[in-house]
């Protein structure tokens, strides 16, 4: 799909395939029914506010005799959180079914992973999760300042060669663009089980003013946290002896960096 009107191609592919094997029967049809509800479609013109995307996050009922308060506009209240190429979608669906106050939109080009999620989506019931299908760096750009609490990019392609290295999401510019649209106290994690992209990331993450390393101890980024879930991709990988880290960085406030 080309850019919307307005908006330039996010310079060179960072994602592959775009589809695996064949999809069954009962997953096409569930694309072709729940998909296009869920899709995130970008404006063609100016920011795409994110919490438009959702329904007002719950509120507690006011006393009886309290004054009538107008009702609260779409998304009101809702934290934003964003995933960055969700594979298989399992940590997107267990984030949404424990964190039904948020909404979620994640990011993702292949269309079986796309499926995989929509069939834990109605598994569970969830419905605060809102699905863009194309490359993520246009979604971010679109994007108002400050507008998200979370970002996620768990387990990226790592383009191991040296001639690939240009593709890896995490890189000053998209760190830039991240910077702009989490809030001051938001935060940014990041997971791999590539020695190579594990340094990268680090590296790059530590020389970016506007992120700060959130570990104190080595079982701090060694030691999945609680409330990340294991994957398929990530057992996979331990039982290859690959060893992911588990990054979390904090969006430091403007007033505290040049």
């Amino acid at each position: 799909m080309a850019a919307p009107a307005g908006r330039q191609p996010a310079p060179g592919k960072l994602h592959g395939r775009r589809q695996g094997r064949p999809l069954r029967d009962g997953l096409r049809g569930l694309i072709e029914r729940r998909l296009p509800a869920l899709e995130v479609r970008l404006p063609e013109r100016g920011r795409l506010n994110p919490a438009s995307l959702f329904p007002a996050a719950p509120v507690a009922a006011a006393p009886v005799e309290a004054a009538p308060v107008e009702a609260p506009s779409a998304g009101a209240g809702r934290p934003i959180w964003l995933e960055i190429g969700f594979g298989g979608g399992e940590h997107l669906a267990w984030q949404a079914i424990r964190h039904p106050e948020a909404g979620l939109i994640g990011c993702e080009v292949f269309v079986n992973g796309i499926a995989t999620l929509l069939r834990a989506l109605e598994e569970s019931g969830a419905g605060n999760v809102r699905i863009f299908r194309e490359d993520a760096r246009l979604l971010v750009e679109a994007l108002p300042d400050a507008c998200l609490d979370r970002v996620f990019l768990l387990f990226p392609d790592p383009w191991p060669k040296r001639r690939h290295a240009k593709r890896r999401f995490v890189a000053p510019a998209t760190l830039d663009a991240l910077a702009r649209v989490l809030r001051p106290g938001g935060e940014l994690r990041v997971a791999s089980d590539d020695p190579t992209y594990q340094a990268w990331a680090l590296a790059h993450l530590l020389r970016h003013p506007a992120f700060d390393w959130t570990a104190r101890r080595a079982d701090d980024w060694r030691r999945r946290p609680p409330d990340w879930p294991a994957t398929r991709y990530e057992a996979k990988a331990l039982d290859s002896g690959r060893k992911p880290v588990y990054l979390a960085f904090r969006r430091v406030p403007d007033s505290e960096y040049p």
